[in-house]
């Protein structure tokens, strides 16, 4: 069984798509990953799209886009939707036909920080890291044989993780 993932971020820009893009590395087979914004910034960020090119990510396919296109009758049928953003968290999202299973991994925002080269791509790093891990987490549930409460539950928990 392959399930079809969608990470929502306000700008579609960084956090998203590298949840993306880590998912359709670590789930390949298992899940197809994708990533939309509510207000997409047009553009990934470069430091997201560095550091996923360095880590052996393909980036030819990642474009910053909104959920409007996840939300049409063509559109994948979604299993999951995950926000990773506090803003996306509490918009109006729109009527996901299937009712697919939703999770908030609330995570600080990489593209804000400010500084020197080397700190904001540290932020990135960071931000890469959390993401990974409950990623990582996310990918080893046992999804067919969870009842939907607990999965919810446990996709919930994996959003606390650090």
């Amino acid at each position: 069984m392959s399930y079809n993932v969608l990470f929502l971020c306000t700008g579609n820009s960084a956090r998203s798509i590298l949840a993306e893009a880590i998912l359709n590395q670590v789930g390949a087979g298992q899940f197809a990953a994708y990533s939309a914004g509510s207000y997409p910034k047009g553009e990934v960020n470069p430091y997201a799209l560095e550091l996923l090119g360095r880590l052996g990510h393909d980036v030819s396919a990642l474009r910053s886009k909104s959920w409007d296109e996840f939300a049409k009758p063509d559109a994948p049928s979604l299993d999951f939707i995950i926000t990773v953003c506090d803003s996306a968290a509490g918009e109006v999202c729109p009527i996901w036909p299937g009712k697919p299973m939703t999770a908030h991994w609330g995570l600080p925002d990489p593209a804000a920080v400010e500084g020197t080269p080397a700190e904001i791509a540290l932020a990135f790093a960071d931000t890469y890291r959390m993401l990974s891990n409950r990623i990582a987490a996310f990918a080893n549930l046992k999804i067919s044989s969870l009842d939907r409460l607990s999965l919810q539950q446990q996709m919930s928990d994996i959003g606390k993780q650090a």
